[in-house]
């Protein structure tokens, strides 16, 4: 199979059945290289619901999306074979079901040797991805993390997994090396200072919008770490941005960062081993003109063209 989108001069971007960068829909065994799909489940927000929707409208606005990355000169549609795999089962009124068929599906991706792109759903959704990659690669990962929330807090309401708690789980579980960790876009207010305690006992770097403003742009991005053949895992939650970029998400916090400081961080990552990534937290009914949904497109573009070239 061919693995190009189909063309907007032939049928305008309006038009046609979306699929994500309207490439292909395939099954899961099919000789796609990196997959892209949905997951489909907010049942793990503390506050504003929705995120369920965003697959499908990152669907829709990707019909916008193209391939050639004009700073790097490259293009994903010729480097790599991407698809739209679908959605993956979730069961909305069922957490632990949930993780189940989320790690379940992810395993049978790997199985295949895939690589893939995730867009949730709401954080939650994270953990059980890394449980299936940590099971195939029999190590912890790195982990890239954007994020306003530090996402290390403890159980809410006497309830363990949330979206404000997968990280704590994923260090505990040993899916995450901390060491290899780090975390870009978090900022205040938080409820008390010992919400820092966990970040700070297991070394995990935190790098706050203060760190990326109290310097010029191009002598912060020299600061970002360089990774090892690790195997290495991006999750973008939407709300790193200021909601002045990305009203559409469940737990808004002002004073983020921009799509273009985003752009900046994605392009100077150097990431030798990407073997997956999602982008989560978008809730397209609180959303003004598809912005945060455009912007959670714009991740995925940045996200893809990280992947390791053809040899």
């Amino acid at each position: 199979m061919e693995y190009k989108p189909l063309s907007g001069r032939e049928f305008p971007r309006f038009s046609a059945i979306k699929t994500f960068f309207r490439l292909p829909y395939v099954s899961l065994d099919a000789d796609y290289e990196v997959g892209i799909f949905g997951i489909p489940y907010d049942g793990g927000v503390s506050y504003r619901p929705g995120a369920r929707f965003a697959p499908t409208k990152l669907r829709e606005v990707s019909a916008l999306g193209r391939g050639f990355h004009m700073t790097r000169a490259e293009n994903f549609f010729e480097n790599l074979k991407v698809a739209d795999i679908g959605d993956c089962p979730t069961v909305p009124i069922d957490q632990g079901q949930t993780y189940e068929r989320i790690e379940k599906f992810v395993t049978e991706i790997l199985n295949q040797g895939k690589r893939f792109l995730a867009v949730g759903g709401d954080h939650s959704t994270t953990l059980p991805v890394l449980r299936a990659l940590r099971k195939k690669y029999g190590k912890p990962l790195a982990f890239v993390h954007f994020d306003a929330h530090l996402d290390t807090y403890p159980a809410a309401w006497g309830c363990e997994y949330h979206h404000g708690a997968f990280a704590r789980h994923a260090v505990e579980e040993g899916l995450v090396d901390p060491k290899k960790m780090v975390q870009i876009g978090i900022r205040g207010p938080l409820a008390g200072g010992d919400d820092l305690n966990f970040v700070r006992a297991h070394g995990i770097r935190v790098v706050t919008v203060d760190d990326v403003r109290n310097q010029p742009l191009n002598e912060f991005l020299r600061t970002l770490p360089v990774f090892d053949d690790t195997p290495t895992y991006i999750s973008y939650d939407i709300d790193n941005l200021d909601p002045s970029c990305a009203p559409g998400t469940g737990t808004p916090v002002p004073g983020g960062l921009t799509t273009y400081e985003v752009q900046r961080i994605f392009r100077a990552l150097k990431i030798p081993n990407l073997v997956g990534g999602d982008v989560v937290e978008i809730s397209p009914p609180f959303d003004h003109s598809d912005i945060t949904a455009l912007a959670g497109m714009d991740a995925l573009f940045e996200m893809l063209h990280l992947f390791p070239k053809k040899k």
